[in-house]
């Protein structure tokens, strides 16, 4: 059958020539862009799966970046710190040098007070001069503010707080178990020590975790002077003692905790034993009251008689602290922070059982985002205190209370004619608190960053193979779609020419 006015064979050869030419089209794109979707009708939702992971890869890019930036930061915080340190041990040298008096004129030891004025000077300086693109870094900029301190609350500090925006943090603590110390009462049944004859002697060794000492009573030693030779030695033993009432003597660890003791060991009663004379236990939860069940006579105490000292037992915020005599310390990825309970200067029991809110932490901190997210649980906080000598150095000494500042000249721990010994103990605190600060610092550098920016790396690699998977182009496949694409584009071209050809032949019948 011939026909003229439609030649079907045609529209078929035209439609299969389009459709061949679409396909090598496509082939040629993908080819040619590297991408299997170039557009949302390639495929819709692999386009969105893509998009989404392109917004993953960039974000990830960015929290690497935020993890080296943070590295960086506390690099440079680390070098001033080292600089800091190494100021810190030069006044250690100086307090050494100085408290030996007998061996130094009052011009050298005006010299070393001179020196040290200009070291507490530099390091207050350096303090004050450490940044990172004019943000200070060891001038309190980055440490946290907090309000509404607790009366029970010594001191505290605020190593990093994870809060939301706009918000603030209670930090609360449940006291479980109080702090002790170790403890006993001495009776010796008056005011004075009545020994059998006025020859013989009350000799007792007292220790505790600082050393031990022996000491001698003769008879008609008044309790007063028995607490005053004990107290004499109280920074060698670390054992305090009181006159308790008009009979005894208590004897207590100078320090709460269970490192903490006190031993007695009688190494002679004086003939003293009479009634119900000698030691006594100091009642569990309250130090200040005495059990009414002797421990021993002061015969029986030639083996020594120990007391040891019992941590504090608390949670902050729910979670179990880690306690260190009156000091409690909990370290979550939301709350770092230490609180010192605070006791009463005539008490040598605990502090009371039960709950309290410690402070509120208000802001502040360094807040780094190391994570693509953009949320609380992706940002880390840490903060970095304040330095300078007004802020370290936290001792007390008869209720007073001293920092590094004190030793400057004319200040009470001055190496002139200040307290030597307290100013050793300022110093020595001002280096456990930059070398605590120094090794957080770097475990944040090292456990945190470290860990976050090799963490971060894999996931980058991860996500840009999914999202490759997704929408990069099939090389291999595409070249063979484009040369079948070809081909069939050329054999349709040449059949569309034969269709053409074909109403012609309706011509032959007109003769």
């Amino acid at each position: 059958m011939s026909r003229i006015n439609t030649n079907v064979a045609s529209q078929i050869a035209q439609r299969v020539l389009t459709g061949n030419k679409n396909s090598l089209n496509l082939s040629l794109e993908r080819l040619s862009t590297g991408l299997r979707i170039n557009r949302g009708k390639d495929d819709p939702a692999g386009l969105i799966a893509s998009e989404n992971l392109r917004a993953e890869k960039a974000a990830l890019g960015k929290a690497i970046s935020n993890a080296e930036r943070a590295d960086q930061v506390v690099n440079i915080a680390e070098g001033g710190l080292d600089e800091i340190g190494n100021l810190l041990n030069e006044v250690q040298a100086l307090v050494t040098e100085t408290a030996n008096s007998a061996g130094l004129s009052t011009e050298e030891r005006n010299a070393n007070q001179l020196k040290l004025d200009s070291i507490l000077q530099t390091i207050d300086r350096v303090a004050g001069a450490t940044n990172f693109q004019g943000t200070k870094l060891l001038n309190g900029n980055f440490s946290f503010t907090a309000n509404n301190v607790n009366a029970q609350v010594n001191s505290f500090k605020v190593n990093g707080a994870k809060l939301a925006f706009n918000s603030s943090l209670n930090v609360d603590v449940v006291v479980t178990g109080s702090a002790q110390v170790g403890g006993f009462f001495l009776s010796f049944g008056a005011n004075n020590v009545n020994l059998s004859s006025a020859t013989a002697r009350f000799v007792v060794e007292v220790a505790g975790a600082k050393g031990s000492r022996e000491l001698s009573f003769a008879s008609g030693t008044t309790l007063a002077n028995v607490a005053a030779a004990i107290n004499s030695y109280t920074d060698i033993t670390g054992v305090k003692a009181r006159v308790s009432g008009t009979t005894g003597v208590r004897l207590f660890s100078d320090e709460y905790g269970s490192d903490q003791f006190v031993s007695v060991k009688v190494n002679s009663a004086g003939g003293i034993d009479t009634g119900n004379l000698g030691i006594y236990n100091l009642n569990t939860g309250d130090a200040d009251a005495v059990n009414t069940t002797r421990l021993s006579t002061f015969s029986n105490a030639s083996n020594p008689v120990k007391d040891v000292g019992q941590d504090v037992k608390a949670a902050v915020n729910g979670i179990t602290a880690t306690t260190k005599g009156t000091k409690i310390r909990v370290n979550t990825d939301f709350l770092d922070t230490e609180v010192e309970l605070a006791y009463s200067s005539s008490a040598t029991s605990a502090a009371r059982l039960g709950a309290l809110t410690a402070f509120t932490i208000t802001g502040g901190g360094a807040d780094f985002q190391l994570a693509s997210r953009v949320n609380i649980a992706g940002k880390v906080s840490i903060g970095i205190a304040n330095v300078a000598v007004r802020e370290i150095g936290r001792t007390t000494n008869s209720g007073s209370t001293y920092f590094l500042s004190d030793l400057s000249g004319g200040k009470a721990l001055n190496l002139v004619s200040g307290d030597i010994t307290t100013a050793q103990k300022a110093v020595g605190s001002a280096i456990t608190e930059l070398a605590a600060l120094r090794g957080r610092l770097g475990a944040f550098q090292q456990n945190t960053v470290g860990a976050t920016i090799r963490s971060l790396n894999i996931g980058l690699e991860n996500t840009t193979a999914a999202e490759s998977v997704v929408r990069d182009a099939d090389f291999a496949n595409e070249t063979a779609s484009l040369t079948r694409s070809q081909i069939l584009v050329s054999s349709a071209t040449q059949i569309l020419g034969l269709a053409n050809q074909q109403p012609q032949s309706a011509l032959q019948l007109l003769g």
